[in-house]
């Protein structure tokens, strides 16, 4: 993973602050934190090249620990990144890595489908929170309002599974790119998402 020295201090503090997090609050499988920065930081960072120029509002939601949105935040203060969780404790916990590591993100103590749809992102992203259907159903207002809108979704080795399931409810454009941190793990780029018609 390609970071200056500056955006790796920022992903030290980061890690330091989970560590010293983890022991309160679970927000990681404790089988990972021997391997923050492959685990977590590389495999959330490995999304920065799919996200076109010029795409600013990104939507990150089920947030929790920060993966991907609040890395993809450190690692490209260009984006206007929004972090979507419902846990308290949690957000608390991106509050102060947010503040200690000074990068501005936008904190939505709330459940998705929750959210105000007054705000339209450009993209959005998902790690570990739902199935392909569901996050679908989560995107679809803002696909209908934004028809550009590229997700991307983090997926392991159920993916071909929730593919072919999703495709019963919805139709949409797909790109699967292989893990670079997972062998049995993919990248999920979809667009042009709408409920299939009957």
């Amino acid at each position: 993973m390609e970071a200056s020295s500056e955006t790796r201090a920022r992903l030290d503090q980061y890690q330091a602050l989970l560590l010293k997090w983890q022991k309160a609050v679970n927000l990681v499988s404790g089988k990972t934190l021997d391997e923050v920065w492959d685990r977590h930081f590389v495999d959330s960072a490995q999304l920065l090249p799919l996200i076109p120029a010029g795409k600013k509002t990104l939507f990150d939601i089920g947030s929790g620990a920060g993966f991907p949105g609040l890395v993809l935040a450190i690692m490209n203060p260009a984006l206007d990144v929004h972090l979507i969780e419902s846990d308290h404790k949690k957000c608390t916990f991106l509050s102060t890595v947010s503040r200690e590591t000074k990068t501005p993100v936008t904190i939505h103590s709330e459940r998705v489908e929750n959210m105000s749809k007054k705000i339209v992102p450009a993209i959005v992203t998902a790690r570990a929170l739902a199935s392909l259907d569901k996050l679908m159903a989560y995107c679809l207002p803002w696909a209908e309002r934004n028809p550009a809108l590229i997700m991307l979704f983090l997926k392991g080795e159920k993916a071909e599974a929730e593919i072919k399931e999703a495709r019963k409810k919805f139709s949409f454009g797909l790109q699967k790119h292989q893990s670079q941190t997972m062998d049995n793990a993919a990248i999920l780029e979809v667009s042009n998402l709408c409920i299939t018609s009957r």
